[in-house]
């Protein structure tokens, strides 16, 4: 019959009485010694012909009615031939060994930055580009889990969520990246295995194809009159679009441009080695219109030293507008020249190339205007920049664009008698 009552409990904890155990039966006991703040429960059995002795609860967390289940529940187990003080050691080492290796869990966010850090920013002129693959699509989807839980179907989860977002490109990059980061993982003994292994070019977005499409002047004409009318497509964005035009700028060139690379008054954008893709510093002559394309975009840069400053809060804080701002805006003129084949922000390069061609501009000024390098030998040795006749070959491009902007055709003189397109 039950020895304790929580009447008789509570008087001794009142009158403060101490003691090393009362039993209560069926190998209950309660335990109330001098450094203890309150008594406990504890249960006392025979395991293998050892007597063994396991804490329950303390009394303010267990009543007595709860303590005697538990140890009703106890001895069942202990007559089936459970040593139920060992399982209950064994799960706390399993908790401590959870929590331990939580603290020491590698995440794949983190095992990317140390790849970024210690692989990429000592090495690569434009570390951004990887930076932005990170940020944009490995973290999102498998940043949060340990290195060691990712499993090829994650990856092929990743690489499909991108490839719907009609991006096969990036797909392939992401694919390459992810796959460095594990095996640089592996060689930091961070996991055995690359979950990227099984996995193609053709899993991704499969090889990238050339891409040749260009805006021909009756559609550069149609590009300008969707801009003025898109619904939500910002004055700003339609100067950085033409400077894109007439500059013959990468995206992300213009995009991270800061003020202090401009000189407006002698028409030059000193663009950095460290933003150039190529690597090299150029000094890119600015025609008259880009010129007053930059004023107009420094009254609305509200004193920011970014030419195209973020325009809203980020998950991170991003100085100046992200890859994905352009695109977005693009898509809202495209909406407007439904007539118009599908072009990207990037044929705008292919674009001007194409024309400055058609200006009669010499092919090496030309590939200068887009700051891609010489080839062959004779990139070797001709250092020069070509500057004046890039200035030249710029402003005559400038003209042919707002002429077009005008609606206007075919009245700009080439520099040399050339091909007409349309």
């Amino acid at each position: 019959m039950p020895k304790l009552t929580d009447m008789q409990i509570r008087a001794w904890i009142k009158a403060g009485e101490r003691f090393e155990g009362r039993s209560d039966g069926n190998g209950l006991y309660l335990s109330y010694r001098e450094n203890y703040k309150t008594p406990v429960w504890r249960f006392r059995y025979k395991f293998a012909g050892k007597s063994r002795v396991m804490l329950i609860g303390s009394y303010a967390e267990l009543s007595l009615a709860r303590a005697r289940e538990t140890a009703k529940e106890l001895s069942a187990r202990v007559a089936l031939g459970y040593d139920v003080a060992g399982e209950k050691q064994e799960r706390k080492a399993e908790a401590l060994a959870k929590i331990e290796a939580k603290k020491s869990a590698l995440y794949v966010s983190e095992l990317a930055a140390e790849y970024f850090e210690r692989q990429i920013l000592p090495r690569w002129k434009h570390p951004d580009i990887l930076r932005r693959r990170i940020d944009k699509d490995i973290n999102p989807c498998i940043g949060r889990m340990r290195v060691e839980d990712v499993k090829p179907r994650h990856i092929d989860d990743m690489l499909k969520g991108i490839v719907d977002r009609g991006a096969p490109t990036i797909a392939t990059d992401v694919l390459r990246w992810t796959r460095r980061i594990f095996d640089y993982g592996i060689k930091r003994h961070a996991l055995e295995i690359n979950p990227c292994s099984a996995f193609e070019v053709s899993d991704a977005g499969g090889k990238e194809i050339a891409r040749d499409r260009w805006l021909n002047r009756s559609e550069l004409i149609k590009l300008f009159q969707a801009m003025r009318k898109a619904k939500g497509f910002s004055r700003q964005n339609e100067l950085t679009f033409k400077l894109l035009l007439a500059l013959c700028v990468r995206k992300m060139e213009l995009c991270a441009a800061r003020w202090e690379e401009f000189d407006l008054d002698a028409a030059i954008w000193h663009l950095p080695e460290e933003r150039s893709k190529n690597g090299d510093a150029i000094d890119i002559p600015l025609p008259l219109a880009a010129v007053e394309w930059l004023k107009e975009l420094l009254t609305f840069s509200c004193n920011s030293a970014w030419v195209l400053p973020a325009r809203k809060m980020q998950h991170r804080m991003i100085p100046h507008i992200q890859e994905s701002t352009l695109p977005v805006a693009l898509a809202k003129v495209r909406a407007e020249m439904p007539d118009v084949p599908n072009f990207t922000i990037h044929d705008f390069r292919r674009t001007a190339r194409t024309h400055l061609a058609a200006l009669g501009v010499d092919p090496v000024v030309a590939e200068r205007c887009l700051n891609h390098k010489i080839k062959g030998v004779e990139g070797i040795y001709n250092r020069h920049q070509y500057f004046n006749e890039r200035k030249a070959a710029l402003n005559l491009w400038a003209d042919l664009l707002l002429t077009l902007e005008q609606g206007e055709d075919y009245n700009v003189t080439p520099i040399k008698k050339a091909h007409k397109l349309s």
